[in-house]
C-alpha cells in the first residue's frame, strides 16, 4: 500500500515535518508555495493531506484541482483561510489545533495591560529621546483594580488565573458561563452592563459573531467606568473603533491596547498616533512555544487520520466511521439544527443541558448526535465551536450535559428532544428525520409543529388569540419581505402559540420591533439555519 502524501505549503518547524515522517507519512515540504497559488493549484491533485498555516489560502478553486485530497490541517484555531464549505462538499476534512495559542494568548494580554497601565512603550520611547520626563507618565497599579472580561472560555479562563496572581479583582460576562464554573475560577459573573460600570480594565476574549460585533460600541462605551483601559487580543470587529478613538480623545477612556483590528494587515488605522494606545500587529499566537505546539499537534491529527481514520478536531465533521455515515448524516443535521434554535433563542447562562434519543436513533453513536447538538447550541454565541470542541467548551463552562436513551414513546420512529435549562428558565425542542432525508421541527416547548428548518425564520410566540397573524402578514409585506412558509401552533384555544415563518431573503433588523410590539406578542427572533 502506498504512502500517504502530505504537502506542507507554509513554514512548519522541523520536528512536525519529522513527525509525518516517524509515522510513515511522505512529506514535501514546501513553505512558501502558499504565496503562489497557481502553482499550488496545479500540483494539490497530488497529495492527500494539506497542511498550512495562515498564508495559504484553501479556495473552492484550489479544491477543484485537489481530487485525492483527504484532510487540510490548520496550525493555528482560525481557519478562514479555507473555504469550508468547497472542502465539506468535496469530502475534505478539515482540522484546527484550538488550544495549542490559548496560553500565549492569554499572556499577550496579560502584558498588554500592564505596559499600558504604566505607559511602556512612550515612556520607553521618550527616554531613548533622550527627554527623561519622569513626571510626564503617572502610571496606575495593577493591584487591587478591577479587570472585566468579556468571554471567559480558554484564553479568559486563563487570563483570569494570572490577573488573580495579580491580585486583581475579576468579572466576567460570558451567558455560557455557569455560576458554578465561576466560582470554581475564583471570578464573579456578571452581567455585561455591571462590568462595563465597574471595571478599571476589559479585556476581550470571544470570537467575531453576529451578537458579539461591536459589543463594545459607543453606548456601551458611554457607560463604562470614567478612566477604564481597554485589551483586545481576540478579533478585531468586538469593539467599534471610530467609538473607542472619540472615547480615548475625551478621555473618558484612559487608553487602549490592540493586537487585532478590522482589517488586517492594518497598515492605517483611526486607533494609530494617540499617546495613550499601544497597538501590535497580531502577535497574540507568536511565541517560539506556541507555534511549535501547533505544528506538532496538527502533524500528529493528519497522521492518525491518514493512517488510521482517527479524527480529532474536525470543523466541519464528526469522529465517525465511513460504514456509519450515510445513516448518521441526517440526525447530525438534525441534532444540529435542533441546537442551533435553542441556542439562537438563549441569552441567559445554560447550566444543563439534556439530549433525548427515542427510538431507532437511540441505537446509533448518539456521542456524535451529542457533539452536533452541542456545537449548534454553542456557536451562535462562540462562533469558533465545532463537532470536537463542542463538549470542551461546554464543560470548561460548567455546563452539565446529559444523555438519555430510551424506547420510543411518541409518534415518530425517531425522535431527538434537546432541553436546554438556564438561569431563568427551561426550553425544549424536538425534531425527527422523515422518509425523504429532511430533518423536522415537530414540538416547541410542548406545542406540537410540523416545520422544516428554513435559512431565515422569524421565531414568536403570543396569545393564541384573533387578529395576530393578519397584523403580522401586513407587516412583512409592507416591509417588501416575502413568506415562504407559515407555521402554527398553540397548546390550546386562547392560550399560549408559536408561530414560526420562513421568509426569502435576510429578515431586516426593523421588522423584529415592530413584530414584538403588535398586541399579544411576546417574543420575536429571527432564526439561521
Amino acid at each position: 500500500m502506498a504512502k500517504p502524501k502530505v504537502l506542507i505549503s507554509d513554514a512548519l518547524s522541523p520536528a512536525a515535518v519529522q513527525i509525518f515522517k516517524d509515522r510513515g507519512v511522505e512529506v514535501d515540504f514546501q513553505p512558501d508555495l502558499g504565496k503562489d497559488k497557481d502553482k499550488l493549484a496545479e500540483i494539490i491533485g497530488n497529495y492527500d493531506g494539506l497542511a498550512i498555516r495562515s498564508a495559504t489560502k484553501a479556495t473552492a478553486k484550489i479544491l477543484e484541482k485537489a481530487k485525492n485530497l483527504k484532510v487540510i490541517g490548520r496550525a493555528g484555531i482560525g481557519v478562514d483561510n479555507v473555504e469550508i464549505p468547497a472542502a465539506t462538499a468535496k469530502g475534505v476534512i478539515v482540522m484546527n489545533t484550538p488550544f495549542g495559542n490559548s496560553i500565549t494568548t492569554a499572556e499577550h494580554a496579560i502584558t498588554l495591560m500592564l505596559a499600558l497601565a504604566r505607559e511602556i512603550p512612550a515612556a520607553d520611547a521618550s527616554t531613548q529621546a533622550g527627554k527623561w520626563e519622569k513626571n510626564r507618565f503617572m502610571g496606575v497599579e495593577i493591584t487591587g483594580k478591577t479587570l472585566g472580561i468579556i468571554g471567559a472560555g480558554n484564553i479568559g479562563s486563563i487570563v483570569a488565573d494570572r490577573a488573580l496572581g495579580l491580585r486583581m479583582k475579576v468579572i466576567a460576562f460570558d451567558p455560557f458561563l455557569s455560576p458554578e464554573r465561576a466560582k470554581d475560577i475564583g471570578i464573579e459573573k456578571v452581567e455585561l452592563d455591571d462590568l462595563l460600570k465597574r471595571a478599571d480594565f476589559i479585556t476581550l476574549h470571544t470570537p467575531l459573531t453576529d451578537k458579539t460585533k461591536n459589543i463594545l460600541d459607543a453606548a456601551a462605551l458611554a457607560k463604562t467606568k470614567k478612566g477604564v483601559r481597554i485589551i483586545n487580543c481576540a478579533r478585531g470587529g468586538l469593539v467599534d473603533e471610530a467609538a473607542l478613538a472619540a472615547a480615548l480623545d475625551s478621555k473618558h477612556v484612559a487608553g487602549a491596547a490592540f493586537d487585532v483590528f478590522i482589517e488586517e494587515p492594518a497598515k492605517t488605522n483611526v486607533l494609530f498616533g494617540r499617546p495613550n494606545v499601544i497597538c501590535t500587529p497580531h502577535l497574540g499566537a507568536s511565541t517560539t512555544e506556541a507555534q511549535e505546539n501547533v505544528a506538532l499537534q496538527v502533524a500528529e491529527q493528519m497522521s492518525d487520520y491518514l493512517l488510521t481514520g482517527a479524527i480529532s478536531n474536525a470543523v466541519n465533521f464528526p469522529s465517525i466511521t465511513a460504514e456509519e455515515a450515510p445513516k448518521l448524516k441526517p440526525f447530525i443535521e438534525l441534532a444540529e439544527k435542533l441546537g442551533s434554535f435553542a441556542g439562537q433563542l438563549t441569552e441567559t447562562g445554560i447550566s444543563k443541558v439534556q439530549i433525548t434519543y427515542e427510538g431507532a436513533v437511540a441505537e446509533m453513536k448518539i456521542k456524535a448526535l451529542t457533539s452536533a447538538a452541542l456545537s449548534g447550541l454553542l456557536r451562535p454565541m462562540l462562533g469558533d465551536v465545532n463537532v470536537v470542541s463542542a463538549p470542551v467548551v461546554a464543560k470548561e463552562r460548567g455546563m452539565t450535559v446529559d444523555e438519555v436513551v430510551r424506547a420510543a414513546q411518541s409518534d415518530y420512529d425517531s425522535l431527538i428532544t434537546v432541553t436546554v435549562t438556564t438561569e431563568r428558565q427551561e426550553r425544549s425542542v424536538s425534531g425527527t428525520v422523515f422518509a425523504d432525508g429532511q430533518p423536522r421541527l415537530v414540538d416547541i416547548k410542548g406545542i406540537r409543529m410540523d416545520a422544516e428548518f428554513g435559512k431565515s425564520m422569524i421565531y414568536v410566540t403570543n396569545e393564541d388569540k384573533p387578529g395576530f397573524i393578519g397584523k403580522f402578514a401586513s407587516l412583512l409585506g409592507d416591509a417588501k419581505v416575502n413568506i415562504a412558509t407559515f407555521h402554527l401552533g398553540r397548546n390550546k384555544a386562547g392560550g399560549d402559540a408559536i408561530a414560526l415563518i420562513e421568509v426569502d431573503g435576510e429578515v431586516p433588523a426593523e421588522i423584529l420591533p415592530k413584530v414584538a410590539a403588535l398586541p399579544q406578542v411576546k417574543q420575536a427572533k429571527a432564526l439561521k439555519f
